[in-house]
């Protein structure tokens, strides 16, 4: 027992072993998800989470110490979200065709989404504080962490409700635009990565290339143009 213990304090300064914990809980997600067809509920960016979290509590690792672990995974981002680039001028072609309709699905989308969520949140009397880490939940969160705190607010508390706003994004986007009888994977794709982000355009990229990129199209432009309207929609609240 003793020496168990020995080996779980060695590993548990390593900082491999956190990155490890965190591809291995994915992996095992992923192939659930593949085994049941991909099926909404069985997202494996949802179901690593609890992995992981489950762990984490376990062995009362603290967060820091498993961020410090876990931080490629991080790094990782920045190149991921720039190889979106790569299926974008593979269909560029079909991107052009579109273009003015996506633009005004990107102004109604991104305004809809925001106005929805800071108005429902103000009626029911949430403070000013929250509403701020609320307005960018739709954001990819390393821009929507950025609005944050350029405002003042939590940018911590933003990353959990953007990570929830992904996760049922993700879950509830095929149910959804199946019962709509949304058919075309140009607009399923743009729907899912304008409301969901990064997980969602995963999402949309296990469903289709086409959906994918228009669903990576609409995370980039949907952080610009959030990034403008609220500070303004914050401004007119207050």
């Amino acid at each position: 027992m003793s020496g168990d213990f020995a080996l779980w304090v060695f590993l548990s300064r390593t900082p491999l072993l956190w990155l490890t914990v965190t591809l291995t809980a994915y992996v095992i997600a992923d192939r659930v998800s593949a085994a049941t067809g991909r099926h909404p509920l069985a997202n494996p960016v949802l179901h690593a989470i609890w992995m992981v979290g489950l762990v984490l509590v376990v062995t009362r690792t603290p967060y820091a110490v498993y961020f410090e672990g876990a931080q490629f995974v991080h790094f990782l981002l920045g190149p991921a979200t720039v190889a979106l680039a790569i299926p974008l001028y593979e269909h560029r072609k079909t991107v052009t065709r579109v273009l003015l309709p996506m633009l005004a699905a990107l102004v109604v989308g991104s305004t809809v989404a925001l106005v929805a969520g800071i108005g429902t949140a103000k009626l029911l009397g949430v403070p000013d504080a929250i509403l701020v880490a609320l307005a960018p939940k739709s954001v990819t969160a390393s821009v929507a962490m950025g609005i944050t705190s350029a405002l003042g607010g939590d940018p911590t508390l933003t990353a959990v409700l953007v990570i929830l706003t992904g996760i049922l994004g993700a879950i509830m986007v095929t149910p959804l635009l199946d019962r709509l009888g949304i058919k075309d994977y140009r607009a399923r794709g743009f729907a899912v990565g304008l409301a969901a982000h990064g997980i969602g355009t995963a999402r949309a990229f296990q469903v289709s290339e086409v959906a994918g990129t228009f669903a990576g199209i609409a995370m980039g432009l949907n952080a610009f143009l959030t990034a403008v309207l609220v500070p303004v929609a914050l401004a007119l609240l207050r």
